[in-house]
């Protein structure tokens, strides 16, 4: 399954992500394979908690080079257009099930050091706002089954 929307990023967070990807993909590699290659020569590796935790860490490098390699791939640099419009990148004001709340819709990598709350657009908050405007109002079924009332008061790019 993939997704081909366009990702919003700040210049920060693309280039966060871009040296964490050269990072991972270039000296990551190297000094896991270093890891792996000392252990294996320990001896058995039946019983070699060294080899096995490097084997652990390079699974987990390759997995995040394949997240990272996927959200660069359709990414926007800037922020949204100030429509109005809810979207990925945008700092939303929402009265959901009555309470009042401000979060980013995007993913964490957007968000970086601030303290908002983020939601994906893909969540069912995320997805039931996506495309709406100021002022619509909308619901989203919760996980427990309930049914859920939001209306969009604000919706502002995120400026990092």
């Amino acid at each position: 399954m993939t997704d081909t929307t366009v990702t919003w990023l700040t210049q920060e967070a693309y280039d966060r992500l871009q040296a964490e990807l050269a990072h991972l993909s270039g000296e990551g590699r190297t000094e896991i394979a270093e890891r792996i290659a000392a252990a294996r020569d320990e001896g058995d590796l039946k019983e070699n908690g060294g080899y096995h935790a490097a084997r652990e860490e390079q699974a987990k490098n390759e997995a995040r080079i394949r997240e990272l390699t996927e959200k660069l791939r359709n990414v926007q640099v800037g922020t949204p257009p100030d429509d109005g419009m809810v979207e990925a990148g945008m700092v939303v004001t929402a009265v959901v099930a009555g309470d009042e709340m401000t979060f980013l819709l995007g993913s964490r990598e957007i968000a970086g050091t601030t303290d908002l709350d983020v939601y994906s657009p893909t969540s069912p908050l995320g997805a039931a706002i996506d495309g709406k405007t100021v002022g619509d109002e909308t619901s989203y079924t919760a996980p427990n089954g309930n049914e859920i009332a939001v209306k969009i008061v604000a919706a502002k790019p995120f400026e990092g």
